[in-house]
C-alpha cells in the first residue's frame, strides 16, 4: 500500500553558491523572519486567503480539498512538482525572485539547503507545539538541532529487516537481532547453498547507508558558531563501512545494486532471501518479487549491540513555509493541520500513500489492516510504528547531493571490485568538505 517518497530512492539536492554571511546566520538558527502574514480578520475581510502549495506526493490536491471545504477563509492550491532536484532547483530559483510558492514539500535532508538559501520561514512560534506529536529523531530534522522551527514532519520511513519466512526455515537461518547474528546467517546460507545469497550491498542509493549509519550513531554535519564540522568519516560511519566492505570482499552477501530488472528477479526467486529496507518496502516487494506474497515477514532493524532498541530511516519529507509568503500564519496553519489532523492524515496515507510521521497515526483508520503483500503478518503496523518511535536523529549538511554522489562514485567502485569501503568513506569525507569550502562555508572536519 505505502510506497516510498522520492528520498527513498533518489536524492540528489540542487544548491547554489551560499555565502558564509548566509551560513553563519543559518547555524546560528535565525536565517527565517517570523510571520509576516495579515491577521484572520484583515485576511477575511478582504476575501479569503489563497495558498499555493508545490509537493510532488500524489493525492494532496485531495486532502486538500478537505481542508478548502472546512476553511472557506483559507485556500490551498496544491500544484505538482516534480521531486528531487528538480524541485528544490526551482523553489530555490524561484524565492531568490520573490516567488516562491507558500508551502513546499520538502525532504528532511534537504532542509539545510532550503535554509541556507534563506527560502524557509521559522514557524516556531505558529507550530503549535507539535513536537510531542512525533518521535524525536524525525523532529529534530525539522528543527535543525536549534530552537527554529522550519516544517512539519509528513512520512518517515524507518528502517526494518525483511526475510523470506520459507527459506529461513530451510537453511535454519534465525532472525537476526544484532548485527553479528545477520553475518552468521550470511556465511551459513552461502556454505549450505552457494546459489543464495542472504541480501546485497547496493551502492546505488546512499539513502539506505545514511540510514544505517545513523542508527550507529554517526554525525554526518553538525553546526556550531558559524562554522560547520563534516563527520562523514566518523566512527560510527566507519563501523557500518567496515562491516558492510567485509561481508563483500568474503563474497557472504552480493555486490550488485538494487532497483534493477536483476535485483528484483532475485528477489522474486529466492536467490536473495532478505532485504534491509524501509516500512514502504512492501510495495516494492508486491511489483518487484509478486510470486513471494505471504512467504515475507518483517522484524526490527538488526542492533549493533544486544538489547539496543534503535533504528535509521530511510526516506520522508515534511511540510515547510515560505519567506517570500504573505500568509505564512495561514500557510503554518495549514501544515500543521494536514500532518496532525486525523480526518487530514488519514486521508494522506489513503490518497497520497505515505507512512504518517506523526505517532498516533500510524496504527488504526487506513493502518489498521496489513499491506495485502504481508496478510500474513496482521500486525504488520503495531509493530512499524514501534519502530518508529525509536528512529535515531540524523544530521544533514547543506550539501547532501555532493555526499551522496560521492558514495556512489566511490563506495560503487568499492562494492564491484570488493575494494577497500574505509578508502572509500575518506574519499566521501574529503569530496563533501571540499564542496562546502567552495560554496563559502566555514568548516572543519
Amino acid at each position: 500500500m505505502l510506497s516510498a517518497s522520492s528520498s527513498g530512492r533518489r536524492v540528489r539536492v540542487a544548491l547554489g553558491v551560499v555565502s558564509a554571511a548566509v551560513a553563519a546566520s543559518f547555524v546560528a538558527g535565525c536565517s527565517s523572519s517570523g510571520s509576516t502574514g495579515a491577521s484572520s480578520a484583515t485576511q477575511q475581510s478582504s476575501g479569503p486567503v489563497k495558498l499555493t502549495y508545490w509537493a510532488w506526493a500524489p493525492g494532496l490536491d485531495q486532502v486538500a480539498a478537505i481542508w478548502n471545504k472546512a476553511h472557506p477563509d483559507i485556500q490551498v492550491t496544491v500544484e505538482k512538482q516534480a521531486s528531487g532536484d528538480d524541485l528544490l532547483t526551482k523553489v530555490i530559483t524561484a524565492s531568490k525572485a520573490g516567488g516562491a510558492p507558500d508551502l513546499v514539500q520538502a525532504e528532511y535532508q534537504a532542509l539545510p539547503t532550503l535554509v541556507s538559501n534563506n527560502v524557509l520561514a521559522d514557524i516556531s512560534k505558529q507550530d503549535g507545539a507539535a513536537s510531542g506529536k512525533f518521535a524525536a529523531g524525525i523532529w529534530k530534522q525539522v528543527t535543525l538541532g536549534g530552537s527554529a522551527v522550519y516544517a512539519i514532519p509528513q512520512d518517515s520511513g524507518p528502517l526494518m529487516f525483511y526475510y523470506r519466512t520459507d527459506l529461513f526455515k530451510k537453511y535454519g537461518l534465525t532472525v537476526p537481532t544484532t548485527w553479528d547474528q545477520f553475518k552468521a546467517d550470511a556465511e551459513k546460507l552461502r556454505s549450505q547453498d552457494s546459489s543464495k545469497y542472504l541480501t546485497t550491498f547496493s551502492a546505488n542509493d546512499a539513502g539506505l547507508f545514511a540510514g544505517l549509519a545513523q542508527q550507529a550513531g554517526a554525525q554526518w554535519w553538525t553546526a556550531s558558531g558559524g562554522s560547520w564540522k563534516v563527520g562523514i568519516d566518523d566512527a560510527a560511519t566507519q563501523k557500518v563501512a567496515s562491516f558492510w566492505g567485509g561481508l563483500v570482499k568474503e563474497g557472504a552477501i552480493d555486490n550488485q545494486p538494487m532497483y534493477t530488472p536483476a535485483w528484483s528477479k532475485a528477489l522474486d526467486d529466492g536467490t536473495q532471501i532478505a532485504w534491509v529496507s524501509a516500512v514502504w518496502a512492501p510495495g516494492v516487494l508486491s511489483s518487484s518479487a509478486p510470486s513471494g506474497k505471504g512467504k515475507w515477514a518483517m522484524a526490527p532493524l538488526p542492533q549493533w549491540n544486544a538489547g539496543e532498541n534503535v533504528t535509521g530511516s530511510w526516506g520522508g519529507s515534511s511540510t515547510a513555509v515560505t519567506r517570500n509568503s504573505k500568509h505564512q500564519d495561514a500557510a503554518a496553519q495549514f501544515a500543521l493541520w494536514l500532518n496532525t489532523d486525523p480526518q487530514a492524515v488519514a486521508a494522506l496515507v489513503k490518497d497520497s500513500y505515505v507512512y504518517p510521521a506523526a505517532t498516533d497515526a500510524q496504527t488504526g483508520g487506513a493502518l489498521a489492516t496489513a499491506p495485502d503483500y504481508f496478510s500474513n503478518q496482521a500486525d504488520f503496523y503495531t509493530q512499524a510504528a514501534k519502530i518508529a518511535a525509536t528512529t535515531a536523529p540524523a544530521a544533514w549538511g547543506p550539501n547532501v547531493n555532493t555526499a551522496y554522489s560521492a558514495f556512489k562514485d566511490g563506495f560503487g567502485k568499492a562494492a564491484q571490485n570488493k575494494g577497500d569501503f574505509l578508502a572509500a568513506l575518506s574519499g566521501m569525507q574529503q569530496t563533501t568538505l571540499a564542496d562546502m569550502k567552495t560554496q563559502g562555508f566555514t568548516v572543519t572536519g
